[in-house]
């Protein structure tokens, strides 16, 4: 093998709190394997320092599994190694921004077209979008931009 470009070298503290995820089992299965292998790719004093095949063989997994995790931890440290990296975007984007809210909002609180008491949740979807404040709308939808939320 290839000389190893991450060198995992756990601290006394990091080591404390790999060993307590792994005792408790209250963790999930993927951050249970991960801090095992962090712990057997350990070159620090008092670390086992096992080679990759050896990790692969015992934990039962894949090479990849096993340099993406020494890569993680090396660079990012080892919060990012246990925990899953948070979403930058939604992933379906809001139809209602700010202002086609607002307009859905004056719309709602303005008179009903004729021949009705009310707005309807459905009433006002297909208002919305024959007033072209947004190309489509579920009713929904609307219901959900309409809610009161603190």
């Amino acid at each position: 093998m290839a000389a190893k470009k991450f060198i995992v070298d756990l601290s006394a503290e990091e080591r404390v709190r790999l060993e307590g995820l792994i005792s408790k089992g209250k963790a999930s299965a993927k951050a249970i394997l991960k801090a095992r292998i962090l712990l057997k790719a350990d070159q620090g004093v008092g670390g086992p320092g096992w080679c990759d095949a050896k990790i692969l063989e015992a934990l039962d997994t894949n090479l990849t599994m096993v340099s993406r995790t020494r890569e993680t931890f090396v660079t990012l440290g080892l919060d990012a190694v246990l925990t899953r990296k948070k979403r930058e975007t939604p992933p379906v984007p809001a139809i209602f921004d700010g202002e086609a809210q607002a307009k859905l909002t004056a719309l709602a609180c303005s008179q009903p077209p004729p021949g009705h008491a009310r707005w309807t949740i459905r009433l006002l979807a297909t208002h919305v979008v024959e007033r072209q404040i947004v190309p489509a709308a579920h009713h929904n939808t609307v219901a959900r931009a309409l809610k009161k939320t603190t």
